[in-house]
């Protein structure tokens, strides 16, 4: 078996690890993203391609404690750190397109929330009000009635009560993004070795020894980024990460003329026409099988919001398992056992990309983990540490 030495090493090749691994890039040779590969649950496959700011920072999930005790859970500094991202993906997408030639279908023109009934609007709106309050609103959220949706949207079906609209959401690519990170990677001289599912971690005096199948690696720095594989190999290096799996589902429509010019919290439509029908949260454990009653409800509540689509054939649908902790927001960590191993996960993988990239890369190249992390540590899940 070979031994390959670098000086950081990402275990994870999916939109997280990716994106910080692309971060890094300018450790050239000294650098090394491990990725499994397709036999993996790759999060990334099944991926929307939302950037998605609107919400985000009020409870995806709860505490268990809390729900027990029936106190709500909010986490402001991920309204902080999404609204970063957003901010920061035009400039991600002109990165990549400059050193891969990769156009990763960046489109930013803002995002709407679609309500089918008054009620559905009043419950939203009053959720974004308090969310606002929180993140401080510099999101701009406008809650708009059926007429101000359809100035954007025509051809609505009569069950469209009203919206949401958030100037900074939008979509891309997640294939093209998730090609386009792994090149970026390889173009400045890093190594991306496919297949190198890391089974151990090892860690050694000042550096960490991770074995594969194919090898062994050495590094002085490790970032563990493989989604739903990273609870059992952050152990190794002492932080504890409660990420499970969340599945979502997805139905694929044939292509059709432009109708969405900007995307939907679950509905879109691609550059090339094909339009996407994405939702559901199932906790199954690793099923990652269709649920044709839930397929029937998302395509049900897509057709009352565009009526035209009940001609539309479908032509595929997948499953994919969400990287989920247990209140939905994301957990980063460095270890204080083992100096130099850091992890991170996250179910936002395309709307945090940029942020992985451009902000928290930097911090793992210069070995110093910033204050603004800590409130997404996994202390927060430490019942003593909330109470």
């Amino acid at each position: 078996m070979t031994t390959r030495a670098y000086d950081v090493a990402i275990v994870g090749g999916g939109l997280v690890g990716a994106a910080i691994a692309f971060g890094l890039r300018g450790l050239g040779a000294k650098l090394a993203l491990l990725d499994e590969g397709d036999v993996a649950h790759r999060a990334a496959r099944g991926n929307f391609g939302l950037i998605w700011v609107q919400g985000k920072g009020r409870p995806e999930g709860e505490y268990r404690s809390a729900q027990r005790e029936g106190r709500p859970v909010s986490l402001p500094p991920y309204a902080a750190w999404t609204q970063r991202s957003a901010r920061e993906w035009p400039r991600l997408a002109a990165l990549l397109r400059e050193e891969t030639g990769i156009d990763v279908a960046l489109r930013q023109h803002g995002g709407l929330h679609v309500c089918l009934s008054p009620d559905e609007l009043a419950a939203r709106a009053q959720r974004l009000t308090q969310w606002a309050a929180q993140a401080g609103n510099e999101a701009g959220v406008d809650v708009l009635d059926r007429a101000g949706v359809a100035a954007r949207l025509p051809g609505l079906g009569p069950d469209v009560a009203g919206g949401t609209f958030c100037a900074q959401d939008g979509d891309c690519n997640p294939l093209r993004l998730l090609r386009a990170l792994h090149a970026g990677v390889a173009h400045a001289g890093g190594a991306v070795l496919a297949g190198h599912a890391v089974t151990r971690i090892e860690p050694a005096p000042g550096r960490f020894v991770l074995r594969t199948a194919h090898g062994t690696v050495e590094c002085g720095r490790v970032v563990l980024a493989a989604g739903l594989g990273t609870a059992k190999l952050a152990p190794m290096v002492g932080i504890a990460m409660p990420v499970a799996p969340n599945k979502g589902q997805v139905l694929v429509l044939e292509r059709v003329r432009p109708f969405l010019p900007l995307p939907l919290e679950t509905l879109r439509q691609t550059d090339d026409g094909t339009v996407l029908i994405g939702d559901a949260q199932q906790e199954r454990g690793l099923d990652d099988t269709l649920d044709p009653a839930v397929l029937a409800a998302m395509a049900a509540r897509a057709a009352r919001v565009f009526p035209f689509l009940r001609d539309v054939r479908v032509v595929r649908a997948w499953a994919a398992l969400r990287v989920m902790s247990p209140d939905g927001f994301p957990v980063y960590a460095h270890s204080s056992a083992h100096p130099g191993a850091y992890a991170a996960a996250c179910h936002s993988g395309v709307t945090l990309a940029a942020a992985h990239a451009l902000a928290l890369a930097p911090a793992f190249a210069a070995d110093a983990w910033p204050a603004a992390m800590q409130p997404f540590s996994p202390e927060r899940f430490d019942v003593r540490a909330i109470a």
